[in-house]
């Protein structure tokens, strides 16, 4: 059976749900983004903030870099799950935004609203790589454009309203992470 994998993240954690061909949600958890003994990873940018220059270009370079390792290892996780159970993981569906951040590290320092627009779209980043490098189909796509998707008379919306009403059948958590990474897991199952 083929499934796909649903993520929203959040500083250092992400909510993921596996979907089946049939949009049936087979597995909800919450995945860590950062070692617990690197909380600091959680905001890196932050954590760089009074540092000088070099400094905080190393400490966060550290953050990204293990934020891509622990996604990587999370993602590797799910996909043999699955995998082991004989399914077929067809992608790997990521709300969130795909920006190219045209800043340098001193540059995003300099101006607190960077800081959170490159925290923004670290995780989001760190998970698509992963899910590339386990030779996944993955999307990043903004919740906006998932919502609206599902809002629209297309085979889509009539998916998503299923999906979304199951809820009360499989029980908590069933929140707006949850459905966001629905979604996002239904966007790769029917493209």
């Amino acid at each position: 059976m083929d499934i796909a994998l649903g993520f929203r993240s959040h500083s250092g954690w992400a909510a993921m749900v596996a979907l089946d061909s049939s949009y049936g949600v087979i597995e909800r958890r919450r995945i860590e983004l950062v070692e617990a003994q690197n909380s600091w990873a959680k905001q890196p940018y932050h954590a760089a903030e009074t540092l000088e220059p070099q400094a905080a270009r190393q400490l966060v370079a550290r953050g990204i870099e293990a934020a891509h390792r622990m996604a990587y290892a999370q993602m590797r996780a799910a996909c043999e799950r699955w995998v082991d159970g004989g399914h077929r993981v067809k992608g790997c569906g990521i709300v969130g935004s795909e920006a190219t951040l045209p800043w340098t590290v001193e540059q995003i320092l300099a101006v607190h609203m960077r800081m959170h627009k490159a925290e923004g779209v670290l995780f989001p980043a760190a998970l698509k790589q992963a899910a590339l490098a386990c030779k996944l189909a993955a999307s990043v796509t903004p919740e906006k454009q998932l919502e609206a998707r599902a809002g629209q008379q297309t085979e889509f919306g009539a998916a998503a309203r299923r999906l979304m009403a199951q809820g009360k059948s499989i029980g908590p958590p069933w929140g707006k992470d949850q459905k966001s990474a629905a979604l996002a897991a239904l966007n790769m199952l029917l493209g």
